[in-house]
Formats: structure tokens, sequence, C-alpha cells
């Protein structure tokens, strides 16, 4: 499987996963990721409605939802 892969503003490169996760409320929700190695969980791709963007502090990769995709 090909893991998709970011590589940010230093050069170093982090691939994209996801994982369900149990809130405390008992509410059961899909988080996604990104680590410097591929795990279980990698993704091929980004997920419809999202893109990959930078945190200025710390150029790690984020995702956040697409401007247009927004209501």
């Amino acid at each position: 499987m090909n893991a998709f892969s970011y590589t940010n503003a230093k050069g170093q490169k982090y691939y994209l996963h996801t994982k369900e996760v149990t809130l405390k409320n008992g509410r059961i929700q899909r988080i996604y990721f990104f680590a410097r190695d591929i795990r279980e969980g990698s993704l091929e791709a980004v997920p419809a409605g999202y893109e990959v963007m930078e945190t200025k502090r710390t150029n790690m990769p984020v995702l956040k939802r697409s401007d247009k995709d927004k209501k």
C-alpha cells in the first residue's frame, strides 16, 4: 500500500493516517494525523473535502477542511 506523503518546508517527510477513537461521551470519531513513519491506518490519499496545511510555528502538516466545502 502506498501511503500519502507530505514533505514540509523543512524537508521532513510525513505520512497520513486515520484512526477511530472513542470520546469520553462514548461517541466514536475518526481522526486524521501525520506520522514520520508508515503505520497501521495509513491512507493513500487526502480525504475528499480536506487539504493539507502546515502549522506556522512547527511546520507540522495538518488536515483542514477545504474552504470551498464550508457551509
